[in-house]
């Protein structure tokens, strides 16, 4: 039976799903998946509407719950209030890391998906952010934590937890998979009856589950339903690439993987076509992309490419594979777009480096990043060797130079960075610890051990709002220069995340994009100084858009540029952002 809400073409493609996923099964997961349709009301509207899903406003805010804290107050309410107080203007979406109940991995081993961790707050407080900004929740659907309730199923052999999770026999050739770690990618557990090994791809403590059961399949498009129901307006699907294992193959990217996206865009397809579903695979560009799919897939890609290169070109005064990577980018499927960052909670992934800088520079990179107090975390190769899989280090830290550049120099560089990355085709996506310049939180690594620490610490409330309103900490300058920008950013159309981008390549020294509102309403020019020396450049016919047309409007300063014969004066790392002025 095909409910109302649904069309009979939807319900087909679905059922094709499942038949490419469980063949003579399908025809029951169909019926189970019509029968789910309806249990969180989705006749009616599960999440706020909104007239498009992104725009020039949408700029989304990446933190922990307890990212900033004050006594007395459950840290989820003490960010919303922080929210609300310094970032309403500027931030529409809140993408609030794993807050469920977890072991390990600061909340990406999950023992509970359908409950607050009770140390940050309860289900209220995350409708109570709700009401003020958009969330985005994670699914962390890879693997489960070994002390979840699935696990203990598993432990005790019973059913249906006790297929939930991935057995093999520890003699397996599995050479051939890719491994994104270099721990080992099997762990041996006691069960009830006998040891068995099961497959852990991030650590021990991390066990992945099985997809080939349909069950667990049921159990994840249940609890995306009731992420929509409690307010996700976004859904982050966490590790996607390694989700379906097939032994004899690489184990990411399978086409079985890409199936289960899919059918999760159908069912936001048919219960809340406002969503957004974004996929996070830290991989080469090319792989990353894939997960668009023809426009049938994933809403929004992570652009990883961006940050290392980014980093690369920022520190050595040279722009030009970041030129040639952004031209070649190309539009994102109609319906899809780009999300673009700099920093995350995790480090700065090297692997979608590949092919785009030589292993000489790779190796100059690391180096740096390791001068700089940083850590360069590894990963398994099939022929049993490591190599550098992220580089752990706040970006701020990472854009230092060398001992006789001022500090001034440093945030300006930092500053470069973030709005050149605010200029790009796509959303922007800001790590609070970048909001504020932070520098690398080394203590926080020697109590845990572990390398990501370095760039996840936190802050009490009275701490970080001394910073900010002291006018000459970098926190304050950093934060004041990142707001004005939002600001300048959400008032101008040419920022739409769908609006025509084009790369003019102008020289190794300088990083130059056009963007063009949907409509032809206005054209913006971003040109970014990468270098430590003030240069004098000529706009001429390479710029179309300021060609012969001069004085410009230099939307950051808010003033006039080019007086003297279209000459542009660009500071050591300065953006502008520039625009036809109006005779008005």
């Amino acid at each position: 039976m095909i409910p109302a809400f649904a069309s009979r073409s939807a319900i087909e493609t679905v059922l094709a799903r499942f038949e490419h996923l469980y063949g003579e099964e399908a025809r029951k997961c169909l019926d189970r998946f019509v029968m789910l349709l309806g249990r969180y009301g989705v006749n009616g509207d599960p999440v706020r509407h909104k007239p498009e899903t992104w725009s020039e406003k949408s700029v989304y805010l990446i933190t922990y719950g307890d990212m900033v804290t004050a006594p007395g107050e459950r840290p989820l309410q003490t960010l919303h209030r922080f929210a609300n107080q310094y970032l309403k203007d500027a931030v529409d979406t809140i993408h609030i890391l794993p807050f469920f109940p977890y072991s390990s991995d600061d909340g990406f081993s999950v023992i509970d998906y359908r409950e607050v961790n009770s140390e940050l707050g309860t289900w209220k407080d995350i409708k109570d952010i709700d009401k003020d900004f958009d969330l985005m929740f994670d699914l962390v659907l890879n693997h489960a934590s070994r002390h979840s309730r699935w696990f203990k199923g598993f432990i005790a052999e019973v059913a249906p937890p006790r297929e939930y999770f991935i057995e093999v026999d520890p003699g397996t050739d599995l050479s051939s998979v890719v491994r994104p770690r270099s721990s080992p990618l099997l762990t041996a557990v006691q069960t009830r009856n006998r040891e068995r090994w099961i497959w852990t791809t991030f650590s021990e403590d991390q066990c992945d589950l099985n997809f080939a059961n349909p069950n667990l399949l049921f159990e994840f498009l249940d609890i995306l339903l009731f992420y929509i129901s409690m307010g996700a307006h976004a859904v982050r699907l966490d590790a996607i690439a390694y989700l379906w294992k097939r032994i004899g193959t690489e184990c990411i990217h399978l086409p079985e993987t890409h199936e289960v996206v899919k059918l999760f865009r159908n069912l936001l397809d048919v219960v809340a076509p406002q969503v957004i579903l974004l996929t996070e695979t830290n991989v080469p560009h090319k792989e990353n992309i894939s997960y668009f799919g023809d426009g049938d897939e994933a809403h929004m890609v992570y652009q990883f490419s961006l940050p290392p290169l980014l980093l690369h070109a920022l520190l050595t005064g040279n722009s030009q594979h970041l030129t040639n990577w952004a031209a070649a980018l190309g539009n994102a499927p109609e319906g899809c777009t780009f999300l673009n960052f700099t920093a995350s909670h995790d480090g700065i992934g090297v692997r979608p480096l590949q092919g785009l800088i030589s292993d000489k520079e790779m190796a100059d990179l690391v180096a740096d990043i390791q001068a700089k107090g940083g850590y360069v975390s590894k990963k398994m190769n099939s022929d049993g060797s490591e190599s550098p899989y992220e580089l752990n280090i706040t970006y701020y830290d990472a854009l230092g130079g060398t001992a006789d550049e001022s500090d001034d120099m440093k945030i300006s560089r930092f500053l470069c960075s973030q709005t050149v990355a605010m200029a790009l085709q796509g959303v922007p996506a800001i790590y609070f610890n970048s909001l504020v310049a932070a520098s690398n939180n080394t203590g926080g690594v020697e109590l845990t051990g572990h390398a990501r620490t370095i760039n996840r610490g936190k802050w009490n409330l009275d701490d970080l709002e001394e910073l900010i309103n002291n006018p000459e900490s970098e926190a304050s300058r950093a934060f004041s220069a990142y707001l004005d920008l939002l600001h300048v950013r959400t008032d101008h159309p040419a920022f739409h995340p769908n609006a025509p981008q084009r790369i003019l390549d102008i020289g190794d020294s300088l990083f130059c994009i056009e963007r063009t509102a949907v409509d032809g309403s206005e054209v913006v020019v971003s040109i970014s100084n990468f270098t430590c020396k003030p240069l004098l450049l000529k706009v001429d016919d390479r710029f179309p858009a300021l060609a012969g047309e001069h004085p410009w409007l230099d939307l950051i300063r808010r003033e006039t540029r080019g007086e003297q014969d279209g000459q542009l004066e660009l500071a050591p790392y300065e953006t502008c952002w520039l625009q036809v002025s109006s005779d008005e």
